[in-house]
């Protein structure tokens, strides 16, 4: 759809999104019936208006005029009616489509690799999630439905004229070509313009979901001006953007009004002229029918153009929404190993892995971690630590090598049984705007706020918790906004904890947290490395001395590896970095 932006309708999408209305074939069905209803009914109108000024008041039958009246008031009603039910269901139609393409869409994106998260922009995405599917939703409430009814009606209108006076039809249709022309050049330029406000519309959510996100950064190097100039230029593409459709509506319309006026003025005109020369006794009411066909038959033309709009942009956010329905980013889920428990027993074989294809970040590292054991992994940062963690919990896919837990590759694992093995503490914590406890058990119906108690009591962050207002039913708002670091990090501590893992990783889980947090923190990872497989990746080196194993990295190699005591004894890149850290920490 994109190599043709200028093609007015893809046909091949659209019978994509009606693939999505054959749940609800009773309602499609229901919609289309009252379309084709309001078309009948809006025929019939003109018929009855001619029948009145030619029969009723022309021959004075006051009998007549009456049942026509009351046949009148039929139509009108059954307008009604029809209209009615057309409006709400179109609308219902549209809202269970867009709902279950919205279910489907983040099912897509819940199984994409990390990859596709790094390489993508968050406020497109929301764009797509939440906007386009709105669009989405138009394309039947108000676009296709909209423009059968409005077809029929020029049809039927078409036909009906034809049947009254061919001669005035000429007239008619001798102007027709000119409107449907314009709505044909116009359907095609809305449409690239279409495209085009969509793309401004993303990058300027984009825009501003990063900087309000990133607002702290922003003020602390006072960039306000700076940020303030680049979305004033963003948003003046957008109104450009936007611009462009009311250009183009502001050529259609006035073109397709003048000609309907002008059709409107001969049909007079010609009709009067045979009036006169008594060359029909039944013209008045053939006029005023006309008039009234006329706008039936115009008036739909210049609607399709405009219902043709929502269409086209419902199909440009359709196209949007299904190129990430189609993107191929998720992490192969063929295994079918499970296990309810693991002993947690560790191995990397010569293990190579990029996030880009020509940028190598481990280079056939190998090394194993026992059952129980607590291994920490150290390094300068880039030398591929955080990788680690990443492609044990097969976050992302290895080049070559192979990773097993307890002897089995984690490929053949269960993807779900795999990762609920594992838990991780990671520096940056991150905190749903939810409840302490939800934020904890993540709405885990297996885990009670009892629970949560009980475990906050045993790794002691209980104190804390209740010292907030409400305690465990204290909202941290977006992030966690309401909760210094250290107490971040408690709290994910505890999730971790209450989630049993067998294997348990902390990523410098106790850097950037006050003296009281840390010992929180430090007294939280005695308690749940206890008895299970634990690696914990630490730029403090203070704090892994108890380790089973240390694990040293440096550009993406283990250069050393042994306990706190011989690798300071080697005198080697540990020492190096131990003793600048210690001294360091002397001068400060």
């Amino acid at each position: 759809m994109d190599k043709d932006s200028g093609k007015a309708f893809d046909t091949r999408l659209f019978k994509r999104l009606l693939a999505y209305t054959k749940p609800y074939k009773i309602t499609f069905y229901g919609v289309a019936l009252a379309a084709i209803s309001l078309s009948g009914f809006a025929i019939l109108t003109p018929l009855i208006v001619k029948q009145i000024i030619d029969k009723a008041i022309k021959g004075s039958n006051d009998e007549m005029l009456l049942y026509l009246t009351i046949a009148m008031l039929v139509v009108l009603l059954g307008q009604v009616i029809c209209q009615l039910a057309f409006n709400y269901y179109a609308n219902w139609l549209g809202e269970s489509v867009i709902r279950d393409v919205r279910i489907n869409l983040f099912k897509k994106m819940l199984s994409f690799k990390m990859t596709y998260f790094d390489n993508s922009s968050l406020g497109v995405l929301v764009t797509r999630a939440v906007a386009d599917m709105q669009r989405i939703g138009e394309i039947f409430s108000q676009g296709f439905f909209v423009i059968v009814a409005d077809l029929l009606k020029m049809v039927v209108a078409a036909m009906v004229m034809l049947f009254i006076n061919w001669k005035l039809s000429l007239i008619v249709f001798a102007l027709l070509p000119i409107i449907v022309y314009a709505t044909r050049w116009f359907q095609k330029a809305m449409k690239v313009a279409f495209t085009e406000v969509r793309a401004e519309v993303s990058n300027l959510n984009s825009f501003v979901q990063e900087r309000i996100t990133g607002m702290k950064i922003v003020q602390l190097f006072t960039r306000e001006k700076i940020e303030s100039d680049k979305f004033r230029e963003i948003n003046e593409k957008h109104k450009k953007a936007w611009l462009k459709t009311v250009w183009y509506n502001s050529i259609f319309f006035p073109i397709a009004e003048i000609v309907s006026s002008i059709t409107v003025g001969l049909i007079v005109w010609y009709g009067g002229l045979q009036n006169v020369a008594n060359i029909s006794t039944d013209i008045a009411g053939t006029i005023f029918a006309f008039i009234m066909l006329i706008d039936l038959l115009f008036r739909p033309l210049r609607q399709i153009a405009d219902k043709f709009n929502t269409l086209q942009m419902g199909m440009v956010a359709a196209n949007r929404v299904f190129k990430i329905l189609d993107t191929d980013s998720h992490i192969q889920d063929v295994g079918s190993y499970e296990k309810e428990t693991v002993n947690g027993d560790i191995s990397f074989d010569n293990v190579h892995f990029g996030y880009l294809e020509d940028e190598e970040v481990l280079h056939g590292i190998s090394f194993e971690v026992k059952a129980g054991d607590t291994v920490a992994i150290v390094g300068a940062t880039g030398a591929g630590k955080s990788t680690i963690i990443n492609l044990l919990n097969r976050f992302y896919e290895i080049n070559s090598g192979a990773i097993s837990v307890d002897g089995v590759d984690i490929k053949d694992y269960d993807l779900a049984s795999l990762r609920s093995h594992i838990a991780v503490v990671l520096q940056d914590v991150f905190l749903f705007a939810d409840t302490i406890a939800n934020n904890i058990s993540l709405k885990d119906p297996n885990i009670t706020v009892a629970d949560i108690e009980n475990a906050a009591k045993a790794i002691g962050v209980d104190e804390f918790i209740s010292s907030l207002p409400g305690g465990y039913h204290y909202n941290v708002k977006e992030r966690g906004t309401m909760l210094s670091s250290g107490q971040r990090q408690l709290i994910a501590f505890l999730r971790a904890y209450v989630s049993n893992p067998s294997i348990l990783i902390l990523d410098e889980a106790t850097s950037s947290v006050d003296t009281y947090s840390e010992q929180l923190i430090q007294l939280a990872t005695d308690k749940i490395t206890q008895g299970r497989t634990s690696i914990v990746i630490a730029h403090r080196l203070a704090t892994i001395k108890k380790a089973d194993k240390i694990i040293v990295m440096d550009a993406g190699n283990i250069v050393e590896t042994g306990t706190h005591k011989q690798l300071l004894k080697k005198g080697g890149y540990y020492s190096n970095l131990y003793e600048a850290q210690f001294l360091a920490e002397e001068v400060a």
